[in-house]
């Protein structure tokens, strides 16, 4: 009986997959491009990693599992702008985080579904660029959601660099 429910599944899923890929599905919640995200403190990527040429892993380091990218320490931050910037209104809200401890209340803007299986980890290892799912962010004054993390875009970019592209390299089908 086990094994007719995981075929079901199995038959379900690529079911699925083979109308998404064939209707170009995109998932009614996901609106791309996104409108801009305004964050609690305003933070331009085009001047930082656009302009100083900061890499995104200078601020933003995975998680000891190397799933999820952590937001900078507000000390990180604060390194630089103990001299620059002090006066903005915005720097002063900063330094308070840092001196309190508190963290910055970011907005991800990229999210994947809980039974999606994602690694930042192994995608930086297979030579994937942030920007190929975050789009040209060091050119972004405010960033927004500019790629889909729907299924069939995930498959399309995983035909494209010839990686895996089964059920359960990405869903545990239970």
């Amino acid at each position: 009986m086990k094994s007719l429910a995981a075929a079901s599944l199995v038959l379900l899923l690529a079911g699925l997959v083979v109308w998404g890929q064939r209707a170009g599905y995109v998932s009614p919640e996901e609106k791309i491009p996104g409108d801009p995200v305004e964050q609690p403190i305003p933070y331009s990527h085009k001047l930082h990693a656009g302009t100083l040429g900061l890499p995104c892993k200078d601020c933003h380091r995975p998680d000891a599992d190397g799933f999820l990218m952590s937001f900078p320490a507000e000390e990180k931050c604060m390194a630089c702008h103990v001299s620059i910037k002090v006066d903005s209104p915005h720097i002063e809200k900063l330094a308070d985080f840092a001196k309190t401890g508190e963290r910055v209340p970011w907005e991800q803007i990229y999210r994947v579904p809980a039974y999606v299986w994602f690694a930042h980890a192994s995608h930086s290892e297979a030579g994937v660029g942030c920007e190929v799912c975050h789009g040209p962010v060091a050119e972004r004054e405010v960033l927004f959601k500019e790629k889909p993390t729907n299924m069939v875009s995930c498959m399309d970019c995983h035909a494209a660099h010839n990686a895996p592209n089964d059920c359960d390299f990405c869903h545990d089908p239970g």
